[in-house]
């Protein structure tokens, strides 16, 4: 990896390839930002969504820096529709996509863990922010991504990192914490986002399902927006 030695500001963006995160990479970029991405092989049932993060850092100029984080035990602990293949996703054609409590797609610290990573990314890089693309308003109830807990995060970065004691430390954006997904959708066309790279699609296939939470929210949204989803659906 090659780290630039000008002055420009560089933010470690965490990439899964999907809408959200793609969304974060046109804000940081549209912010002034180098872009250093990171994305995640958590043994998830949709790791197709790698595929779509190389193009998305290729599309964006950063093929070069994007690194990709191999996490076998996400899957050898299992509790997660996305990591365990003995539990169902949960889809609007069973009628289980819209539940009370926290839904069977959480994997539990996902979040906690590559915000750690991240950081260390961040350090050896010298960016001064991570982008990740949580959302606590149009989104499927995952407790790690609520404002609560990535303020603690920013705590634990500025007590626990060489930056954060030196009094440089790094900040965590969530541009899209409070957006709808119409919103989102709709901020990222006029920035150019390249939605037709992403996925969304908890199933993992070529063409995406149209009927898991995920893909729900991203129709909806698209719709919600007035525009047309441009990926492949079954």
């Amino acid at each position: 990896m090659s780290i630039s030695n000008d002055k420009k500001k560089r933010a470690v963006i965490i990439l899964s390839g999907g809408l959200d995160s793609t969304t974060c990479m046109g804000i940081a970029q549209e912010a002034g930002y180098d872009l250093y991405p990171i994305s995640f092989d958590y043994g998830q049932r949709h790791k197709i969504e790698l595929e779509n993060a190389k193009q998305v850092a290729e599309h964006y100029g950063v093929s070069q820096r994007h690194k990709i984080i191999k996490l076998d035990f996400f899957r050898d602990f299992g509790g997660s529709a996305l990591t365990d293949d003995s539990i169902d996703v949960p889809n609007v054609m069973n009628g289980e996509a819209e539940e009370s409590e926290i839904p069977v797609t959480y994997v539990p610290g996902r979040n906690l863990m590559f915000l750690s990573i991240a950081t260390s990314y961040a350090e050896v890089t010298g960016s001064e922010a991570i982008y990740i693309g949580v959302n606590a308003l149009d989104y499927s109830g995952y407790p790690d991504c609520r404002p609560e807990f990535i303020h603690k995060v920013e705590e634990v970065i500025a007590l626990g990192t060489k930056v954060g004691v030196e009094g440089k430390g790094i900040t965590i954006e969530t541009p899209l914490i409070d957006w709808t997904k119409a919103k989102i959708i709709e901020e990222g066309l006029k920035i150019g986002v390249p939605y037709e790279l992403t996925t969304s699609c908890y199933n993992g296939k070529a063409e995406a399902c149209g009927v898991c939470d995920s893909c729900r929210l991203r129709l909806k949204g698209f719709e919600e927006a007035g525009s047309k989803d441009p990926i492949p659906y079954l």
